[in-house]
């Protein structure tokens, strides 16, 4: 059986595309880096591809606001093209740089209820970067980057720009009803996270969420960070692992491109 093909994204500044790219091998899918130019030449290379990744880095030095000038690229040279893609059953994931990308493309949150929700990732509540170890508790209701629904991961979180907020509290709970909050801040005790386990101060904890079709998924923290046991801080005084927590989301999403 052959294996399903994942364009992984590259471009200036991003720079989580080997680690993204590893992580789909290792969940059973063949992986390619393309450059962005080679895309927007011909956007009908998305066709050659059950998945995108969009990884994390600083495109274009985060200039503007972060992902800002790649979702421009993204809007203006390939809109009509990624969203063929999706309708006709790609998947897409984009990783902390990727997933501000992906928000300001607008292709996250989408459509919910009938109607459209802007959101954005604005800069953290400590106004500075962030970076450590987290905890998030996985909803598997609609996303099909979701191994197991209630599931716990730790995930190494790295950005400056990870609150996401909506424009009003309804299109929050709209989103929340509707099971597009996919990953949510928790505490060690599995409750609901403050700073510091909360690191950008979300509001509702919210750390990742999808679009309409479960098949669009923006998360900030790096599962492709965490691929092998020996990656976690306290690997040699916790419990023997088989692998890292993050190659749960590549798998789930290796089972969906052949399913």
């Amino acid at each position: 059986m052959s294996r399903p093909k994942v364009l992984v994204l590259r471009c200036a500044g991003i720079n989580c595309n080997e680690e993204t790219a590893v992580a789909f091998e290792l969940a059973g899918a063949e992986s390619e880096q393309v450059h962005l130019n080679r895309v927007l030449e011909a956007p009908a290379l998305l066709a050659d591809y059950g998945a995108l990744a969009i990884p994390g880095g600083f495109s274009y030095g985060d200039d503007v606001a972060a992902g800002k000038i790649l979702a421009t690229e993204l809007t203006k040279g390939l809109g009509d093209a990624l969203r063929a893609f999706v309708d006709r059953g790609g998947l897409v994931i984009g990783i902390c740089n990727g997933f501000q990308a992906l928000v300001k493309t607008g292709l996250l949150p989408g459509q919910v209820d009938g109607r459209e929700i802007r959101a954005t990732l604005a800069w953290n509540d400590s106004h500075r970067y962030e970076d450590r170890w987290v905890r998030v508790r996985a909803n598997a209701t609609r996303c099909v980057f979701i191994e197991k629904d209630g599931a716990t991961l730790e995930l190494p979180a790295a950005h400056g720009e990870g609150r996401f907020l909506t424009q009003s509290d309804e299109d929050m709970r709209a989103l929340e009803r509707q099971g597009h909050v996919v990953l949510r801040y928790v505490d060690a005790q599995g409750g609901d996270a403050r700073y510091p386990d909360n690191p950008s101060g979300s509001p509702h904890g919210v750390a990742g969420i999808c679009d309409s079709t479960g098949r669009v998924f923006g998360l900030m923290p790096h599962p492709e960070r965490f691929l092998f046991p020996h990656q976690h801080p306290r690997w040699t005084r916790e419990p023997a692992r088989s692998e890292g927590e993050g190659v749960s989301i590549f798998r789930a999403a290796v089972r969906a491109l052949g399913s």
